[in-house]
């Protein structure tokens, strides 16, 4: 076969030379007089008739050899195609170049075949055609990696798009919120429950990193709706430089045969040659990687692709014992079984940044580059000649800002959400002249959110009395993290609100830090910003309701809790009976204003540094302590500089009483009291309409006692708060006029507000306020 295909192939070039060479003789032959053809009858009159005649005969046969032509490059490019196939040579090809990059006469009609251009040609992807994209993702880097995936397509794109991920519980919680809350138009997100699938590929030994995820990709036909008929395959290390429609186009060029679409393998892997004794599994040539792969579904059921790659498996398994690069091992033994069902992509659509890569050969220049595959396990720090202009391609999709990419498509309408159609009625009924419009259009925001930033594990507690650290910050208190993991030892969740540079910025951090990335039982939510304000109680609620303890401590990040009060908690909990009863858990808060503090190791030690001046209650002592009530009287103190005081915020605590105190006690509300709780995890949630600075602790304290909550004191817990510089959002509370009415019009608002909520019992609450 292989020496016929070799023969015919010679026939045919030197067919088609001789040709070429006959035709310019015909035309460019005989230059007598008058420049007439000695090839035409010499009998003709030279007469105007005679030279149309002689016109027309000239251009049919013009035509004739034309056709003769067109014939000729057919069989020969039939014939080179029949000889790879035979040869198993996809590699002798050259890379950049492939059936993929012209048009194929079997898309046009005989008039088109001897009159094509490409302007003619109708595009390959309708305008608002839907594409599908479909992914396998588990775990919390997966979920990480696979935003910035998103991010490239949704930059590009200019069609309606439909992902599909096949997510474990993990992946599936994170990126659920995350697409719920980016709202991006034209943007369908169906997940699919891998838990269903592991008993399809379970039973296939596989030594690569991505485990038992990476052999899911086999079982698509099964995963997705019976009625999808094709599909783009994605791994989550992938970063589009190009409209992802272009891909989908190649679809329209697959032969009647073809069903799976691949870029040839870029190293050589396959030909077991990279080391001593080094034995793939079988593959046609180089074979193919299966980083991006077009899936003609419709076509694979009916071929049954389930039970062919689940034969290629159990037989190539008798003597490879195991897979070495999950799928890509088995769906290459299908191809070399049956070559004639797979359609080769030019290279480009998946330029390998793998370990003894030959993509080097795939480009010339940048905009050969349609999709870079991070394939190493070094990822970005993968050994390439051109590494650092890819690394800044994905950077820049890596920290691009996401709100950026709610786009609408121009001329392709999209069915809106039923939480965009409320929004959108929401934001219509404001008043664009209320002076506080800016204020109650921050509330009707949608920030982004992504869940367990980085890897999260916890293990619940056997006596249901586990308590959860719930703070928000922002990156001017990123330094407080350590500290706090330092003194609390418990679980943490923690809402970082944040860009998308930020966020970046501190993945990095978390992932240098020692105390950091030791910690597995702390949950980070990055909250991504948007707007003037900062949505303090969103945030804080982002960090409340991904607590997965029965008990919560409500505190902010700039507050050390005593060393040892996680335990103290959870004795107080059962103590107190806090499961049965309504009951808020007061940690009294104090301060200094020393960035370096030797911190106290119990009750004892902080009296003694509070009777010294070293420390401070919280907000309460700005000159001498003589003239605060319920304080001790000692030999006065320097008076102190302060940054803002606040005595009404935690006066009610009773410090006096809290000295002396050996067991809890209970306080009574008073206007503005804001003290650091333990509650419940169903307690409710802080409301969003405060932003910024003020009031928005306060307001959560009152509802806690509109619901009839106990604030009880802890007589031997203590937090201490530690000195930073004043926010921006103090600075503009105190330098606004306007932004202090409308703080004061949010009051009256949530005043009523509780009052239609809980009757008669909350009416309090305002009159408390006008006694102020």
């Amino acid at each position: 076969m292989h020496l016929l295909c070799r023969g015919r192939l010679k026939l045919l070039v030197a067919s088609l030379t001789a040709v070429v060479l006959l035709t310019w003789l015909y035309l460019l032959a005989g230059n007598l007089e008058n420049g007439r053809s000695l090839l035409l009858a010499p009998c003709l009159p030279d007469t105007p008739a005679a030279q149309v005649l002689e016109r027309a005969v000239l251009e049919s046969r013009v035509r004739e050899v034309e056709e003769e032509n067109r014939q000729i490059r057919l069989q020969l490019s039939q014939s080179q195609g029949a000889a790879q196939l035979a040869e198993g040579n996809y590699g002798n090809q050259q890379w950049g170049a492939s059936a993929d990059t012209v048009p194929e006469d079997g898309d046009n009609t005989a008039e088109e075949k001897s009159n094509h251009t490409d302007c003619s040609r109708s595009p390959l992807v309708q305008k608002c055609e839907l594409i599908h994209v479909a992914c396998v993702c588990a775990g919390h880097n997966a979920s990480r990696d696979v935003v910035t995936l998103v991010k490239s397509v949704l930059f590009h794109r200019r069609n309606p798009l439909h992902f599909h991920f096949i997510t474990d519980s993990v992946a599936s919680r994170i990126l659920s919120s995350l697409f719920r809350s980016w709202m991006v138009p034209s943007v369908q997100v169906s997940f699919y429950d891998a838990e269903e699938l592991k008993s399809e590929v379970s039973w296939i030994p596989n030594k690569h990193y991505s485990g038992i995820y990476g052999l899911m990709k086999l079982t698509l036909t099964k995963a997705l709706p019976s009625d999808l008929a094709k599909v783009i395959v994605l791994d989550t290390d992938i970063t589009f430089a190009t409209d992802i429609a272009e891909l989908w186009g190649i679809f329209k060029k697959f032969t009647d045969k073809q069903v799976i679409g691949l870029v040839e393998n870029q190293s050589d892997w396959y030909l077991g040659n990279l080391w001593k004794n080094h034995k793939p599994w079988p593959a046609l040539g180089r074979g193919f990687n299966t980083g991006v792969i077009l899936l003609y579904l419709e076509r694979l059921r009916r071929i049954s692709w389930e039970q062919m790659w689940r034969l290629t498996a159990e037989r190539e398994l008798m003597s490879m014992l195991s897979t070495s690069l999950a799928d890509q091992d088995i769906f290459n033994a299908f191809i070399k079984q049956n070559p004639v069902l797979v359609h080769q992509l030019p290279c480009f659509w998946n330029v390998q940044l793998s370990d003894h890569t030959r993509s080097e050969q795939c480009y010339t220049e940048v905009s050969d580059l349609k999709v870079i595959h991070w394939n190493s396990p070094k990822k970005l720090r993968v050994k390439n000649k051109h590494v650092e202009f890819f690394r800044n391609l994905y950077l820049t999709f890596l920290e691009y800002d996401g709100n950026l990419l709610r786009r609408e498509l121009f001329g392709c309408p999209s069915q809106a959400s039923p939480e965009s159609v409320r929004l959108q009625a929401a934001l219509e009924e404001l008043d664009e002249d209320d002076q506080c419009y800016d204020f109650r259009r921050e509330r009707l925001t949608v920030h982004r959110v992504h869940l367990y930033f980085l890897q999260y594990e916890y293990t619940p507690a056997e006596d249901d009395t586990d308590v959860t650290l719930v703070a928000q910050l922002s990156m001017d208190r990123l330094q407080m993290l350590e500290a706090i993991c330092k003194h609390w030892e418990g679980p943490i969740s923690l809402a970082l609100y944040m860009s998308d540079a930020e966020a970046q910025q501190f993945l990095r951090y978390a992932q240098a830090s020692e105390v950091l990335k030791n910690r597995k039982n702390v949950g980070y939510h990055i909250v991504y910003k948007e707007g003037q304000f900062y949505p303090v109680n969103l945030v804080r609620n982002v960090a409340l309701k991904n607590a997965n303890t029965p008990y919560v401590f409500l505190t902010d990040v700039d507050f050390l809790p005593m060393y040892g009060l996680y335990d103290y908690l959870r004795k107080s909990i059962v103590q107190l009976d806090v499961a049965r009863t309504k009951k808020a858990l007061v940690v009294p808060a104090f301060e200094t204003l020393r960035y370096r503090l030797s911190f106290p190791k119990s009750k004892a030690e902080l009296l003694s540094m509070l009777d010294m001046g070293t420390l401070y209650t919280f907000r309460y002592q700005n000159t001498d302590p003589e003239s605060i009530p319920g304080e001790p009287r000692h030999p006065p103190t320097p008076p102190v500089c302060r940054y803002h005081v606040w005595p009404k915020g935690h006066a009610p605590t009773n410090y006096a009483k809290w000295r002396t105190a050996t067991t809890p006690y209970k306080v009574e509300w008073e206007s503005d009291f804001e003290p650091y709780v333990v509650v419940r995890r169903d307690c409710p949630e802080y409301d969003q309409r405060f932003v910024g600075f003020g009031w928005n602790k306060v307001s959560h304290i009152m509802e806690l006692d509109a619901q009839e909550y106990d604030l009880m004191v802890l007589p031997n817990a203590f937090m201490i708060h530690m000195p930073h510089a004043p926010s921006f959002d103090i600075s503009k509370f105190r330098s606004s006029s306007s932004y202090r009415n409308c703080l004061n019009t949010l009051k009256d608002e949530f005043h009523q507000d509780l009052s239609r909520k809980y009757g008669a019992a909350a009416l309090k609450y305002l009159t408390a306020q006008r006694n102020i």
